[in-house]
Order: C-alpha cells, then structure tokens, then sequence
C-alpha cells in the first residue's frame, strides 16, 4: 500500500522538474534513471555492510557513485556535470545487469540548472531500495502520471479497470501470463499480485518459476523501459519485456500463453496496418488485430480478458463481422460494457471487455452481456470517486455464469443477460451489443413520455471541463465545412492545441452531438455526432451547438436524428434571429423544444433500424453520384467529321413574361448532368419575340449543345431529345444538332457526347470558354461504327442507366421507411400537436 509520504516525495520530485521538464513523461523517465542509479549504490552499500564488494560501481565508475554525488564539498556546477557524465555513460558500464545498461541507453540531462538538480536529488536521496512491495507501488503511482497526462501517445488503463479484468480471467501460479501492448506492465504487476494474494505460502522454486511466466511486448522503447522497471520494482530480477510490434512482427508468432490480458491501441495509422499473413481474420485495423491476435495465441484452456472500442461490437464491414463470429463460435463467454469516459479526461470513447475462454465457450450455448453504468467514479474530466459502483455486482454475475455455469434464463438480472450463441450467430452482423437483445420496453397508451432537450442534455458543455489539462494537449479542430450535410459523422481532419482554440471556439467531446444554429447550414441540414476526437475532445465553429447527452437516458445516434429531421429544422427556422443571410437559431428553442423520449433499450433497436435505412439510402446516392457511363471507342472504326453526319440550327429568342403561348423551351437552366432533356412537363412555356417556324420545333433525337452562358461550366454540355409529341423549341443560347446520316443512332452520340474527351475536344478547337460556336461543332471529328455497333452498345449502356435509375426509387421507397419510423416513435397525432409557447428568443 503506498503512504502518504513516498507519495508526497515523488509529487515533489516532479514539482521540482515541471520548470525545466514540462512533459510528464520526460519527468518519469528522469525519476525513473535517478531511482536506478540511486538503488545500484544502496545495493553496493549493503554488499559492503555484509562483508562484500561493490558490483556496480568499481573501476572507472566508481566516482559516480550516488554517495559521492552527495559530497558537499562539490559545489553545483560540480555536481551537476558529474552527474550528467554519469548517466550519459552509466550504458557503457559492464558491471551492471543488461536490464540496467538499456535503462540509460541514450538518456541525458535535458536541463543544466544546478539548483534544480541539487533539489531534485536531495528528494531522490530519500528512497531505499529495500525489496518491498511500497517501492512498486510508489513506482506504479508515478506511472500514472502518464494516465492523467495523456502524454504517452496510448491512454493508460484506470487500475480499478485492469483490476477487475485480472479477477474474472484468475491467472495461477502455474500459468504463463502475457500483455502484447503492455504500456507500462500495468496488467502483469495486477496479475502478479493476484497470484500473490491467492497463494500466500510460495516455495522458493514456485516463487522463481512465477518470475518467469510474465512476459509483455511493446512496440515503444520508452515503454519498454518503463514496464521492465516497474517490473524489477516489484520483485522480478530479470523481467521479460520485448520490444515487439505484435501486429506486423512473425518473430514470436509461435508462443502461446495460457493467460493474456491487454488493452489494445484503438487508433489505426492512416493507411491502415500491413500485417502479416498469418492473421485467420484479414483486415488492416489494429482493433480488430489484436483481438484476433489475442484469441489464436491461447493454449488449449488459456484465458483473456481484452478492452475493445465500440467498433468491435457492432461495425459492419466484413473483417469485424467476421471476427466477431469466429469469437462467438469459438472463446467469447462473457461482454461487458463500460461507460464511456472511462479513459476521460483525454478521451471519451466508449469501450468493452471481452472475455474470452475456448472451454467455457464451448460447455455453454450462450454469452453472458453485463452493462456497468457507473464504475466508482464521475465521468467528468476529474474522474472524481462516487458512491455509485456497479463493478462489485458485475464481478459477482460473471463469477457466478463462469463458475456455475449459469443457464441463460437463470442470469436475466437488470445488469446481465445471457444471450445464445445460435441467436447471436443468426443477427445479419452478429451484433455484441447486448441492449440490442433485451426485450423492448411496452409503451404506456401506445405513447411515449415527451421531454424538453435541456432536461436530458448539456446544451453548451462549459470550458471548465479542462480547468487541469496542459494547454499543450492536442485536440481536434472541426470548422463548418467538416460538417456534411444529412450525415450523422464527420471527419476531423486537423489538430490544434488546447492554447489555441480554449478562446473563441465552440469545446465539445467524443460523443457530443453538433448542429449548425446558422443559415443556410441549419436547413441544411448540418449536423452530426463527435466521434474519434483527438484526445476525446475537440472545438469547432462558434456557429455550433453542442448538445451533450445523458448517457443513462438519450442515445447520442438517437438525438441526431431528432436534431436532423425537418420537423425540428422547420420549426427551428420560426426561432430564427438576426438580420436577412445571417440568421441564427436560438439557444432557448433548443433547449426546450420537445421529443419522445423511448427507454433506452428501445432507443438501440431504434437507431438499429434507423441507420439500416439511413445506410441503404446514401449507398444508392453514392452510385447515382458516381455512375458514368463508359462508352469504349474501337480506334479501328471509320471517323467523320459532324458536318458530313449531322445539321445545325441555333435557338431562339423569346420573352419570359407572358407565358403560355403553347410551346414549351429547352432553356440553359434544364442542362446539368443529365443524358436526356428533363420531363416535358416540367417544360416552360414561351412567347417567342418572332413567329416560331417548323423547323425552330425540335424533334425527337435531336441532341442540343449550350453555346453560350454565364456560367462556364455549363458550355459545351449536351442532352438528347425527347418530346413525347409536344411542340418544343430551344432557347437562342443552345445550338441544335440534327443527324442526317443515315447510319447514326442519336442515343450512341448523345453517350459519346458525355464523354469527357470530347468535350475537351470543343475547348481544344478554339472556342472561348464562355461561346461555343457552329463551326466549331461542325469540325469535331466522331467515330463512325457500323449500326449494329451502336445498338449494341446503347442496349448495354441503357441497360445499365436503367440499374443506376432504380437507385432514385430505392432512395424515394427507403427515406420514405426513415420518415415513417420517425413519425412512429412521435407517435400518431404528433403533426396535430401543439407547440410549446415560443421560447424567450436570444442571440446565443
């Protein structure tokens, strides 16, 4: 147990340092060298005292010697650059262990102030090397600087978290133990003491053989220094740390162990990882690695207990449905959700643990889903202690479904539920979320409670969240144009400092949910959920509102969907300040503007739904977005230039008042993308300025050219057209192209037309950007393939438009499903319903 005193000493020493050492990790690293070097020369003095010799410092080192270090007839600068020579070379001094030499291996003394130093040292004097569990202790406590720092590049495990895990899993004294992201030891120093504690009576053989069933592997050198340190403080003479990239290294794929606990890095380098082949689950995320890693690395009867992100329990690319399912079938036994803010204040993601045993999977038809809501502390920035703690009664349900090998029905209490395997298997994703299976919630009258948003969210988080956090801290930054529009995600791209966005940005944090107050962002439509921040948290534009929701009540994918939708964008229009172009919503409609509020559980079936046919929808959109047809050109096939093929007309002039003289005009404003002209219907009818001709009247196959418009990127584009019988014409700033040849399909040329070549080709003759002339169109040389050619090829290109077309009424069938869930969960009468009183109206 650590005192009050060894833990105001290392306080102390790390206040002496922050002055010329501000980054945490630096300031353990400098701690962690002093402690070493002080311990060599206590453990030399006591060989003395015993009758021996120094092992450490002799020969050339022994003017380093702590002791001598001390000598108050140095004087500051003396000591100083003694004691700077004397770490910079301690890695040169063969009379120390090999885990000792690649402790100092590239240290040096990142400040030459003698005053610092002397202080800094006279704290260190204080230590002993005694062999005492007081000294890990104090080392695991200076550890977790690096967790309430964020500096270290990975969160650091909460101890009560790997506590638990180390509980459930039960390593024993026989058993080899393994961490394959180790960080700072922190699972195998749990493990350890577990063993310790559940076996009081060691032999010396048992004790020795236990030194040597610990193994951890970390891809950081600094923190494989650190775990082998804290390692050696707690009793392991020769601690067994690799620096190993457990991802994309097949060096030890081989070793296996009987016990492996971790928690894995989330975050995946851009590009993705590029393991090695070896994996059963292929895939290029380091989440979805590691488990798998972990899972294929058990003996037979071996154990794990891994924390996981949310990605893990319900993504649905292949490489996690896929393991999902291999872990469903063959280790998982046991799911437990965190709250998210577990690993708060530097990051609000919200994670799990996986529990995974291949005997206990494969003597048990089911898996055990446990939900803790409260794990002991507040899930604020400061993680303060709570009297709320549901980790003790989780502990006892999965002990109790391990040991006891609970059936499914006999586990149904309000925390857990046992799930079987067939069922979890039979879901299209084979979803780990255990709310997803919970049975849905009766509404009283077929109606939902309705509940003001400022009473089940935060509007507006305060800044003072991060009162204690270095203004150094990278954070994400997200201005307007991140925000996409009807998209629940956004990606933030760039990265600031705390210093520089704490002052006229808007602050939010993972899982805060954002709508733009201005116009034209709000009937937009631009909002979306924080997701992935840096460090969990991230500011933005002023012209947001963040929308913070309770946990225990409001699912943030829920709350999207309300703030999206035109019921609340309508009426959020009404609410509206501000002068014409920069409007802006209230803060106080927000607040208190109305909706159903379903039980949770409800809420993730819900949002189930609700994002299946959100996902269909911008599928559809995406391929009718980027469809193009392809029309491959056989340079074998003769060539003409168009005047041999085709006619020319420009269009004409003609008011657009006095409307409806009874022929409809193809206008610049009716040419986009589009390959024919738009519904005939749609068409506006004109008052020509002169009499209209037969041959102003457009016929069908007619293909139509903008010559002329103030908007460059129109001119040169073309349509076919189709009148369906109705007298049409063309506007004067079009040209029309009539074919005459005889073996020509206006349909082949229209797609040829689309083609971007070709339209380089009428830039590329000489016409200006803004003018497209006749001539210029008369000289475009075309191909010129047999008919049967072309009618081939347009039955298999219009075949295709006909499968990319069906997308608009897939999307039309499928918003239509989406509107009608919403309408659903408002319940019948909701557009009969009145408003509340309009809300005092301000300029937030």
């Amino acid at each position: 147990m650590l005192d009050t005193e060894t833990k105001s000493r290392i306080d102390s020493a790390r206040d002496i340092l922050v002055g010329k050492v501000p980054d945490p990790k630096s300031q353990v690293e400098q701690i962690t060298i002093a402690l070493i070097y002080k311990f060599m020369d206590d453990m030399d003095r006591q060989s003395e005292e015993l009758g021996g010799k120094s092992s450490f410092f002799k020969g050339e080192f022994k003017k380093y010697r702590w002791s001598q270090l001390l000598d108050k007839r140095f004087g500051g600068h003396e000591r100083l650059l003694l004691y700077a020579e004397g770490i910079e070379r301690m890695n040169e001094n063969k009379n120390i262990p090999l885990l000792f030499r690649d402790i100092f291996k590239g240290v040096f003394l990142p400040y030459r102030d003698p005053e610092t130093l002397n202080l800094f040292l006279k704290e260190i004097n204080g230590f002993t090397y005694d062999h005492s569990e007081r000294l890990g202790d104090a080392y695991e406590y200076l550890l977790s600087v690096l967790g309430t720092q964020g500096a270290a590049g990975q969160f650091r495990t909460p101890r009560h978290i790997i506590d638990f895990i180390v509980a459930i899993v039960d390593p024993q004294k026989h058993e080899t133990v393994l961490d394959p992201a180790c960080g700072t030891a922190g699972f195998l120093i749990s493990a350890y003491k577990h063993i310790l504690r559940h076996n009081e009576n060691l032999t010396p053989d048992e004790r020795g053989r236990l030194m040597t069933s610990f193994c951890g592997y970390d891809i950081a050198p600094d923190m494989v220094r650190l775990s082998r340190v804290n390692l050696y403080l707690h009793g392991f003479p020769q601690p067994v740390i690799h620096e190993y990239d457990t991802l994309t290294s097949e060096e030890r794929w081989d070793e296996r162990s009987d016990v492996i606990m971790a928690n894995p890095p989330f975050m995946t380098p851009k590009g993705g990882i590029r393991p090695h082949s070896r994996f059963s689950i292929k895939a290029n995320r380091s989440e979805v690695l590691f488990v798998d890693y972990i899972a294929e690395h058990l003996n037979p009867g071996g154990r794990a207990g891994v924390i996981v992100p949310e990605g893990i329990i319900f993504q649905s690319q292949n490489a996690y449905k896929n393991l999902r399912k291999m872990l469903v079938e063959n280790y998982l036994w046991a799911v437990v959700s965190l709250p998210a803010g577990v690993f708060n204040p530097y990051s609000g993601v919200k994670t799990s643990i996986l529990f995974l045993d291949r005997n206990l999977a494969r003597r048990t038809g089911a898996v055990l889903f446990v939900k803790v809501e409260n794990d002991g502390f507040d899930l604020g920035a400061q993680r303060r202690s709570i009297e709320e703690n549901d980790l003790p009664e989780a502990l006892e349900a999965l002990l109790a479904w391990k040991n006891s090998r609970k059936k499914a029905q006999e586990a149904q209490k309000e925390m857990a539920l046992a799930v079987s395997r067939k069922r979890l298997l039979g879901s299209p994703d084979c979803n780990l979320s255990g709310d997803r299976y919970r049975a849905v919630a009766v509404r009283e009258n077929g109606k939902l409670p309705m509940v003001k948003l400022g009473d089940v969210c935060t509007i507006k988080p305060p800044k003072s969240e991060l009162d204690d956090l270095d203004n150094a801290l990278e954070v994400s930054f997200v201005p307007m144009s991140a925000m996409r529009e009807n998209q629940p995600t956004f990606e933030a791209t760039e990265t600031k400092t705390i210093q520089e966005v704490i002052k006229g940005y808007t602050y939010f944090r993972d899982s805060d949910v954002l709508v733009a107050k201005i116009t034209p962002c709000f009937e937009n439509g631009k909002a979306g959920i924080a997701r992935a921040l840096r460090n969990g948290i991230g500011f933005g534009s002023t012209e947001f509102i963040v929308l913070r929701p309770d946990n225990k009540r409001l699912l943030p994918e829920l709350l999207y969907y309300f703030i999206a939708s035109e019921k609340f964008r309508s009426r959020g229009v009404a609410h509206m300040t501000g002068s014409a172009g920069q409007q802006r919503v209230a803060v106080s409609f927000v607040q208190s503007y109305e909706i159903p509020l379903p039980p949770l559980v409800e809420q993730v079936r819900l949002v189930a739904e609700l994002e299946g046919y959100r996902k269909v929808i911008e599928a559809a959109r995406q391929i009718l977005a980027h469809y193009k047809p392809i029309l491959r050109i056989d340079p074998k096939w003769p060539e003409a230039e168009l005047r041999a093929l085709a006619t020319f007309k420009n269009g004409v002039n003609y008011l657009k008042e006095n409307k409806g003289k009874g022929i409809k005009v193809i206008g610049v404003g009716n040419f986009q993308d589009n390959l024919v002209a738009p519904q005939i219907e749609t068409l506006d009818e004109i008052n020509p300025k002169g009499v209209v001709t037969e041959d102003d009247l457009l016929h069908d196959g007619d293909v139509l050219f903008v010559r002329s418009n103030g908007n460059k990127a129109l001119v040169g584009r073309s349509l076919l057209v189709r009148t369906k019988g109705e007298r049409v014409t063309h506007s004067a700033f079009t040209i029309r192209l009539r074919f005459v040849h005889q073996k020509t399909l206006p349909m082949f040329y229209a797609l040829l037309f689309k083609n971007a070549a070709y339209r380089t080709q009428l830039m590329g003759r000489g016409a200006n950007i803004n003018n497209l002339s006749q001539d210029i169109l008369r000289n475009v040389v075309v191909p010129v393939p047999p008919l049967a050619d072309q009618r081939q090829i347009v039955d298999e290109l219009e075949s295709e438009r006909a499968l990319v077309e069906a997308n608009r009424e897939l999307i039309a069938r499928f918003e239509k499903k989406l509107q009608a869930k919403l309408a659903e969960i408002w319940g019948e009468e909701e557009d009969g319903r009145k408003e509340p009183q309009d809300a005092q109206k301000d300029s937030a």
